[in-house]
């Protein structure tokens, strides 16, 4: 009867799950609005940022430098005068405001070494950090390509020839899109089992199960199924309809593929949302052990930073992390195409971690409910 015992417990937080409104709006926002808004606002990310340039010496090489700040970087550059550069930048109107001064064209072709004035709206940081590098390196681009043209600067003896592949327009919505996915598909499996078990003691029902004939493996092989398949299901369909559909994201591997991996991974993260149910007596507990947990999970398993820049040590202890090896095996399936041959060692990983996570935490969750009784 284990077998049974398990499938209609875990129908049983299934249609509890149906019975909670906020938590189900809680799982379409975070597989549409969430996927979405992870994937086009990103912070380090120039984008459309206004800039205005006072043009003093109107001549062939400033008329080049203007044309150059364009989409998807910069919006169509302002054209003002001395004065109003000031009251637009107090007004918040411009992130830049670039001075190119009377003469410049002359003093460039003599080598003189002209100054050029870039003004930044630092209240903005991001773009501020951001867009000096790029107005700096579009300016020093279009002044030497001026040079070459005009002296007649022979070409360089080597010429290097950039091939991008996976990402040919390097596209940042692309990897965004996936990695606030991986996230969100942690967050929600962390989330609802631990929710599962917190409910169960809020709502007075965890002593109905303590009374039945089931066992405390029974009680927790069922949360785990019936939740992890919800988030299955769930990051499934916005990996097809938000991720692929409305962002257009290109998959290069298989989804079956992916589907057996995120399987497994959801197979550690139930289990680690029910060790740490066992410990939080509220939801609102729960949440702050959830913070301990997820920012690290989030931040060090290499979707935010290639993991080759962390230090030694801190690489070497996410190993022992499920989201590390999710990460690799998400990327090189939808990105690089990869088959079950490259990424057989994530797999492995991930149900060796899975399996241990799994003892732990039936072994914590047992010692709970003996508690209870």
């Amino acid at each position: 009867m284990r077998g049974a015992n398990i499938y209609h417990l875990g129908l049983k937080e299934l249609w509890s799950l149906a019975r909670d409104p906020i938590m189900l709006m809680m799982i379409v926002f975070v597989f549409t609005m969430s996927v979405y808004a992870g994937a086009t606002v990103l912070p380090e990310t120039l984008h459309l940022a206004p800039i205005a340039i006072v043009d003093e010496d109107r001549s062939p090489l400033s008329e080049r430098i203007i044309a150059a700040f364009e989409a998807p970087y910069f919006l169509p550059p302002q054209l003002i005068e001395q004065p109003l550069m000031d009251e637009r930048m107090d007004a918040g109107l411009d992130t830049f405001a670039l001075v190119i001064p009377s003469g410049f064209q002359r003093d460039v072709l003599a080598r003189r070494s002209p100054a050029i004035q870039l003004n930044v709206d630092a209240t903005r940081v991001s773009q501020a950090l951001t867009g000096s590098g790029y107005v700096q390196s579009i300016v020093s681009t279009e002044v030497q390509t001026f040079v070459q043209h005009s002296q007649a600067t022979p070409p360089a003896a080597v010429d290097l020839v950039m091939r991008m592949r996976f990402n040919p327009e390097l596209t940042k919505t692309w990897f965004g899109a996936v990695n606030k996915l991986i996230d969100n598909i942690t967050l929600l499996a962390i989330v609802l089992t631990g929710a599962a078990l917190i409910r169960e003691r809020e709502r007075g029902t965890i002593e109905h199960l303590l009374v039945m004939p089931v066992t405390p493996f029974e009680i927790m092989a069922s949360k785990v199924w019936s939740m992890g398949l919800v988030v299955l299901s769930a990051g499934l369909l916005s990996l097809r309809i938000v991720v692929s559909g409305w962002l257009a994201v290109p998959l290069a591997g298989s989804l079956p593929l992916f589907a057996a991996g995120a399987a497994l991974y959801l197979f550690a993260a139930t289990s680690l949302g029910i060790f740490l149910g066992t410990f939080a007596r509220s939801m609102a507990q729960f949440g702050l052990l959830l913070m301990m947990v997820l920012l690290p999970l989030q931040m060090l398993s290499g979707g935010v930073t290639p993991r080759e820049s962390m230090p030694e040590l801190v690489r070497t202890l996410m190993l022992a992390a499920p989201s590390t090896h999710f990460v690799m095996l998400a990327q090189g399936i939808l990105f690089r195409g990869a088959t079950f041959m490259v990424v057989w060692p994530q797999f492995l990983a991930l149900l060796l971690i899975g399996s241990v996570f799994f003892a732990v935490a039936h072994a914590r969750f047992r010692s709970a409910i003996t508690a209870m009784a």
